[in-house]
């Protein structure tokens, strides 16, 4: 196992919702920076830096969502490579399209999955062989 922690940036505008994931990626070892809005999140990326994937929930608080997020990301050269995964109950096919076109790894409906199978897949993606499916996807 990857014996330095890996940083997750949790976006999420639900309070409870945010502190048990963020509560479950501390017990995996990971290091967790979190925010409820896109601004937030961008002065996480800025400021602290050092993220190597983003938990992001489509509705933030705030004016933008998470679409508007992850157009900011991956137009920035030092962000465009993070791995992000979409959490999020809203499972239009609009919205998941419009997230996999911009790039995101994954689009996961909240009602559907299991924070331990979004844990694990986060995981994969941040190992070696992970990384290099993730290029070859994008």
């Amino acid at each position: 196992m990857d014996t330095d922690q890996k940083t997750i940036l949790i976006m999420e505008d639900d309070e409870s919702l945010m502190e048990a994931i963020d509560h479950q990626f501390t017990m995996e070892g990971f290091k967790v920076l979190t925010a409820k809005n896109v601004e937030e999140g961008l002065y996480k990326l800025e400021n602290v830096g050092g993220v190597d994937v983003i938990w992001l929930d489509h509705y933030l608080l705030g004016k933008e969502n998470g679409l508007d997020f992850v157009v900011k990301v991956k137009n920035n050269n030092e962000w465009r490579n993070v791995p992000i995964f979409v959490v999020s109950n809203s499972s239009g096919a609009d919205s998941i399209q419009s997230y996999m076109r911009l790039g995101v790894n994954q689009y996961y409906t909240k009602a559907d999955y299991d924070l331990s199978q979004i844990i694990k897949d986060i995981r994969y993606a941040l190992t070696e062989e992970g990384k290099k499916q993730g290029e070859s996807a994008m």
